[in-house]
């Protein structure tokens, strides 16, 4: 099993940035009208019922990502969605919505 830094220097050596997909515009726009916001885990979540498709479909995504990541590298998929999440949340916009581990919502 990877030392937490070691996983985490795998996945920025594997490419382990920002997920790229086609629902990036996407995803930043929820983020820019406040409509969905990015929480400790990796994943989004809809602060509007009218994000919610647009969230669970980006959130299906990511799970993707983190499934394949989490095989290769011999670690538990939360742990990548964790290590997702703060290169996620340290590259969002000024203003974005962020929910801690405790279900508080704050703007970056």
């Amino acid at each position: 099993m990877l030392s937490r830094r070691r996983f985490v220097l795998a996945l920025s050596a594997m490419g382990g940035g920002m997920i790229r997909t086609a629902r990036a515009q996407s995803a930043d726009a929820l983020r820019a009208s406040g409509d969905a916001g990015e929480r400790f885990d990796g994943y989004m979540e809809a602060r509007k019922p009218s994000a919610a498709s647009a969230v669970d479909a980006i959130n299906a995504q990511r799970r993707k990502v983190y499934e394949d990541r989490a095989k290769q590298q011999n670690a538990p998929v939360e742990e990548v969605g964790r290590v997702y999440a703060q290169q996620i949340i340290g590259k969002v916009s000024s203003g974005t919505w962020i929910k801690s581990e405790a279900g508080d919502w704050s703007q970056k």
